[in-house]
């Protein structure tokens, strides 16, 4: 009877010793102390929500086509010529127009925006860019439609929506799936899943949209001057609809506060040119590919500790406030083997 009741006991303290374990690392300092990060109750809840953004800046290039279906009763009002075959006739009607197409490069593009992370299932976003971009002529069969500049400067203001497809918690429960077919009295295959379970996965997989409103900028045909109207009138210009588009960015994350990512995807744009009268206007299209590489950093609700003599590098608590030791682009709470 005795010795039962140390078997039962000895069980149940090993439960708790391996749950104590997993909860603490080699310095008995706890990594999901819930410790408040401020004195105040206002303090905490303002440096909560804090913590949720990230600000972000990117960089990058892109390759842009512009297309339309080109008709009008007066062709002879735009900048249409034919480039071979000079005695075709242009052959138009409402039905039957002339597609026409043309592509360029774009660079640099500049981003800079704030970012939410929604329980590591959605991001939300927004922000600012720019763009500067080189167009030429598009063509459709013999003929070319020229525009009266060969460059453009963009700004947007754009808003974002992603959706996690994998991070590190989805890579556990992947992990778990894997080793289903292994009994959980297989103590190696276990100890093999745990281990890998443990181990820092720094990747993040997003499927993300993208949609704003453009500013066409510096696209201008010196030459215009029509009365009744300002002068340099664009003849080029953004419609007015907002652009949308759809893109994968990836993220690797330095330590909880630092991350680089990339990103690619296309944007769906739409403009407008006039005739010389600004009676007619054409519809434009514009697809971008685009890929950018930037950085993140969110920021810090935990604030630096300084107190003289305290050389712990991990998140630590002093009369009941967490702190941390270390500077946002390094690992918080590292374990054997992440101090270098």
């Amino acid at each position: 009877m005795v010795s039962k009741k140390i078997l039962i006991s000895l069980f149940f303290c090993s439960i708790f010793l391996s749950a104590q374990a997993q909860e603490e690392d080699i310095f008995g300092i706890s990594s999901k102390a819930k410790n408040p990060k401020s004195d105040s109750g206002l303090g905490n809840v303002t440096r909560n929500v804090m913590e949720m953004f990230a600000l972000e800046l990117s960089t990058g290039a892109g390759y842009h086509q512009f297309a339309t279906d080109f008709y009008s009763e007066f062709p002879d009002r735009y900048p249409l010529t034919q480039f071979q075959n000079f005695d075709t006739p242009l052959d138009i009607s409402e039905e039957k127009p002339l597609p026409m197409k043309g592509n360029d490069w774009t660079f640099p593009v500049f981003n800079a925006g704030l970012r939410i992370n929604l329980f590591n299932l959605l991001t939300i976003g927004g922000g600012y860019g720019q763009e500067w971009g080189n167009y030429s002529n598009m063509k459709g069969g013999d003929f070319e439609f020229a525009f009266e500049g060969d460059s453009y400067q963009i700004s947007k203001l754009y808003g974002t929506v992603g959706l996690v497809l994998f991070d590190a918690r989805k890579r556990v429960k992947f992990l778990k799936w894997q080793y289903r077919k292994y009994a959980s009295a297989n103590l190696y295959m276990q100890s093999e899943l745990k281990q890998r379970a443990r181990q820092i996965y720094p990747w993040r997989f997003i499927l993300e949209g993208e949609f704003g409103q453009l500013n066409l900028k510096n696209s201008y045909d010196p030459a215009l001057d029509i009365p009744n109207k300002p002068p340099y009138q664009p003849r080029f210009a953004v419609a007015n609809e907002p652009y949308y588009g759809i893109g994968l960015r990836i993220e690797r994350d330095f330590s909880e506060y630092t991350k680089l990512f990339i990103k690619g995807g296309a944007e769906f744009r739409k403009f407008t040119y006039s005739d010389e009268f600004f009676s007619e206007f054409q519809k434009i299209d514009q697809t971008l590919y685009a890929m950018q590489v930037g950085f993140s950093i969110k920021i810090p609700g935990t604030k630096r500790c300084k107190i003289g003599g305290c050389g712990v590098v991990m998140k630590h608590s002093h009369n009941g406030i967490e702190y941390r030791g270390s500077s946002i682009f390094q690992l918080q709470n590292r374990k054997i083997g992440q101090w270098y």
